[in-house]
């Protein structure tokens, strides 16, 4: 096992420690939250939602599933707008967000490690304040602000 991971590029190394945990049900999972989240956003954009939920799953912060991950709740509300509000039951997933997945699964991750996104201007203000207060603010790519 050791040699295999050797020979393995480093950009690539990611879609091999999460494709025993991104099984089928769980894709569908991402890709419907993705969706929900960033569907209106570029390439890039929907990558980079993308993105936090795999960071998460590998940080010993979070749960360590996609699907814990998109239905965690935080202070009884869940950590995802779409979920919250029904969004994510109802989007078709996009084949700009389907090949926008797989590109993150093959190791595409420019997330600077981002474990958070905001849209500033659809955040309630007093969410918004906890991001300011508790996370360190790393770029801005289309509507969404990214911490760690």
């Amino acid at each position: 096992r050791q040699q295999l991971q050797e020979q393995i590029p480093e950009k690539e190394t990611r879609l091999y420690r999460l494709t025993a945990e991104i099984r089928k049900a769980e894709l569908l999972l991402e890709r419907k939250r993705m969706e929900a989240e960033a569907g209106n956003e570029d390439e890039k954009g929907r990558m980079l939602v993308a993105n936090v939920v795999l960071n998460r799953v590998e940080s010993n912060r979070f749960p360590n599933t996609v699907k814990g991950v998109v239905f965690q709740k935080g202070g009884g509300i869940y950590q995802f707008s779409p979920v919250a509000n029904g969004r994510y039951y109802r989007v078709k997933v996009s084949a700009q967000t389907r090949e926008a997945v797989e590109k993150v699964l093959r190791g595409a991750d420019e997330s600077q490690g981002a474990l958070y996104f905001v849209n500033r201007r659809a955040a309630n203000g007093k969410y918004m304040s906890w991001f300011d207060r508790k996370c360190t603010f790393l770029f801005t790519h289309g509507r969404h602000e990214f911490f760690s």
